[in-house]
């Protein structure tokens, strides 16, 4: 027969008396521990305790930091007439630790679960003010510039893992039959490592343009002026604005500039000629000076070429020129290049606001004043403990 183990028998205890009960050898050192997912919301569960038995009163609160970076993030420990019930929050799940004279086998997690959920409707208007009173609701998104910079790096590393040197390994045409076997071995090798090379290239000549944009729009959503931010129409039109009205008038309709922002600086032409080379790409646009990769004359139908060229020129070597695998490095210095001079013209306390909102995977923003934050760390940290019943 089961065990039905309800917190209706148990009282909130300081944590001086948890240290005498723990360190008085009279606690029986059996039990066990319930892992609580979303059988029962961890807030609804949060709220409940806190309206049942007041603050979190367990040995844990003691030992975590005064903010969200914690291997446990509250902890209640309760009298029972078996021992002691310790309620856990995770960053993953709740726990449930019953020390003492447990006979944890036959104790049903399920019932437990079930006698709080039926308990809940007694705190109600408790759980209620609580929640409207001390909870702030935040909404964590997705760092768009971290998550595509990421990226970046990674497809930069991989081209430079390739190791291509089309020069070096610029195949020659075989001379002579015997040797087309062992020349076509090589061209399949090569052609295999260069075309992943040229989907790199490709794929980072698209990125790194909207890398750049991604971040003026994040420098915007979080140093937009409140009288823009708080009218709807004014805020979505601003980023409608094509993206060198924007950058312009950054220091008009952001806060935290120093400086405007100059666009006939270095970086910003260097950034706005990227922009036009990627547009060609993107949009398909058949610009011939900048695709044309060879001459030829023809007198009539028949080729007059006016040089020749290997089979490696003219298959390996039109993607390698045409897909920009040389440049992309460059490239991609020259983004930075420009996303460094933009936060330089930025007051020093706002240059340091943005680089950190920056270097974060996940960003929050409160539904209720729209203020920004980082509300939790980029890892979350797990552990497991064990307990064995005496036998």
């Amino acid at each position: 027969m089961s065990i039905i183990i309800s917190l209706d028998k148990c009282s909130a205890i300081s944590p001086h008396c948890v240290v005498k009960i723990m360190q008085g050898g009279k606690l029986p050192k059996g039990g066990g521990i319930w892992s609580i997912e979303n059988e029962i919301k961890p807030s609804d569960l949060y709220c409940y305790l806190y309206a049942k038995f007041g603050p979190p009163n367990g040995l844990q609160n003691l030992f975590r930091q005064d903010d969200s970076d914690n291997l446990i993030h509250w902890d209640w420990t309760l009298g029972h007439e078996l021992g002691l019930i310790m309620i856990l929050g995770l960053n993953m799940r709740t726990e449930v630790h019953l020390l003492g004279n447990f006979d944890f086998p036959r104790c049903n997690k399920e019932a437990f679960i079930s006698s709080i959920k039926n308990d809940l409707g007694n705190y109600g208007k408790a759980i209620s003010k609580f929640r409207c009173e001390h909870l702030e609701n935040w909404d964590i998104f997705i760092n768009p510039y971290r998550q595509l910079n990421d990226t970046v790096e990674q497809f930069i590393t991989e081209l430079s893992e390739l190791d291509l040197n089309p020069k070096k390994e610029n195949l020659q045409n075989p001379t002579s039959p015997a040797n087309y076997s062992n020349f076509m071995d090589k061209m399949n090798k090569l052609m295999e490592r260069y075309n992943k090379g040229i989907g790199l290239a490709i794929s980072l000549r698209i990125m790194l343009p909207i890398l750049a944009e991604t971040f003026i729009n994040l420098l915007i959503f979080i140093l937009c002026r409140p009288d823009i931010r708080n009218n709807k129409r004014l805020f979505d039109s601003y980023f409608k604005e094509n993206i060198d009205v924007r950058i312009q008038s950054l220091h008009i309709k952001c806060s935290g500039f120093a400086t405007p922002i100059d666009w006939n600086s270095e970086q910003c032409k260097k950034y706005n000629s990227i922009v036009n080379q990627r547009n060609d790409l993107l949009h398909g646009n058949i610009a011939v000076e900048k695709l044309k990769f060879s001459e030829i004359f023809f007198n009539g139908k028949v080729p007059v070429f006016k040089q020749y060229e290997t089979m490696w020129q003219q298959s390996v070597g039109v993607s390698i020129n045409a897909s920009g695998v040389g440049s992309v490095k460059q490239l991609q210095e020259d983004i930075q290049e420009f996303i460094e001079y933009v936060l330089s013209c930025l007051e020093s306390d706002a240059k340091g606001h943005v680089e950190f909102i920056l270097a974060k995977r996940d960003i929050g923003r409160n539904r209720e004043n729209g203020r920004l934050g980082i509300l939790l760390p980029d890892y979350l940290v797990d552990f497991g403990v064990s307990y064995i019943q005496n036998g």
